[in-house]
């Protein structure tokens, strides 16, 4: 089986076969590629401190909403399960299924905010993920 790095060198190879550079002047020549490859490294720079970041934002995002989904649940919990968790104050059919079932609601409510959050992270990781995979290439 051909190795990953092995078609890479061929790629590589064959970019720097095809290229028929210009030697005119050799300080100029030197200037141009220490700038190209002044951009590159800056680039690099930036798109890893773009991943740093990236990263820290997750993990912020995890830590709020571990903690806030926590002190939801518990505020949820302590409260009576008989005292609705919001009432209206009128007394329409809708409104009061709403205040009947209002622990439902916020549970379910905040299952699928929890669900949403949950998927939003893994595809921000493995979007991290790819950007890192094309860095290293």
């Amino acid at each position: 089986m051909i190795d990953e790095t092995m078609i890479k060198d061929k790629f590589l190879e064959e970019v720097f076969l095809t290229q028929k550079p210009k030697f005119d002047d050799q300080a100029d020549f030197m200037n141009k590629l220490n700038k190209r490859l002044d951009a590159v490294e800056f680039i690099k720079k930036y798109q890893e401190t773009t991943i740093r970041r990236y990263k820290m934002a997750i993990v912020v995002a995890f830590v709020v909403g571990i903690i806030s989904g926590g002190v939801t649940i518990a505020y949820i919990l302590s409260t009576p399960a008989t005292i609705p968790l919001f009432s209206f104050g009128v007394q329409t059919k809708m409104l009061l299924w709403l205040s009947e079932n209002s622990r439902l609601i916020v549970a379910t409510v905040l299952a699928l905010l929890m669900t949403l959050g949950t998927m939003s992270i893994i595809n921000n990781v493995q979007e991290i993920r790819k950007i890192h995979s094309r860095l290293s290439v």
